[in-house]
């Protein structure tokens, strides 16, 4: 069932998940697009930590944007959809696990709930909250990047720093995409 043919009045959660470069946001916001096209009322929230390319828009790598609001904690999301029928979060990784039960909370009021973000850190291991949310999700998309080693599809993300923090904001500067086989920890890491 393609989540247009949900019933109005249904809530669902999308996720859309993948490493760095792999055109998370721009499938976000291609998704926003069609709903703000059939006239649905969007709401559209990212993370203050991630003020890369605007400090009020969402950003893809391939420059796409749409409006956002930024917001310090998930919570805070509940008290600023209003009336709206869609909500759209990029870069969900660097939210709490409250993300969670907001997005629950929002689906259950028969909101569509869509999500992007990293479903793996710099290490490979899974990036909290997203195992979360493709447990709850109706709706599950995995996207790849292509490997700057091989030209493999990739699902990795490389650090090319050493800074040995979980979260490290930064673009291709700081990450490249990698296939499972070029992916690897640096020493120094």
């Amino acid at each position: 069932m393609e989540p247009h043919s949900i019933p109005e009045g249904t809530g669902w959660i999308e996720v859309i998940c993948g490493c760095m470069f792999s055109g998370k946001t721009e499938e976000l916001i291609k998704r926003l697009k069609r709903a703000q096209i059939a006239k649905q009322k969007l709401k559209i929230f990212k993370p203050e930590i991630d003020i890369r390319y605007s400090i009020d828009s969402i950003v893809s790598h391939s420059e796409l944007s749409m409006p956002s609001i930024i917001v310090k904690d998930a919570k805070e999301i509940l008290n600023l959809v209003d009336d709206a029928q869609v909500i759209g979060i990029d870069e969900a990784q660097f939210f709490t696990n409250d993300l969670i039960n907001v997005s629950i909370e929002l689906a259950n009021k028969g909101k569509r709930v869509i999500i992007a973000g990293l479903d793996q850190d710099y290490r490979g291991i899974p990036f909290e909250p997203i195992p979360q949310l493709l447990a709850v999700a109706e709706y599950i998309t995995k996207l790849y990047a292509i490997c700057v080693v091989c030209g493999n599809p990739a699902n990795k993300t490389q650090r090319k720093v050493a800074i040995k923090d979980r979260v490290v904001v930064g673009a291709s500067d700081v990450y490249e995409a990698r296939c499972r086989k070029c992916h690897y920890i640096p020493e120094e890491l």
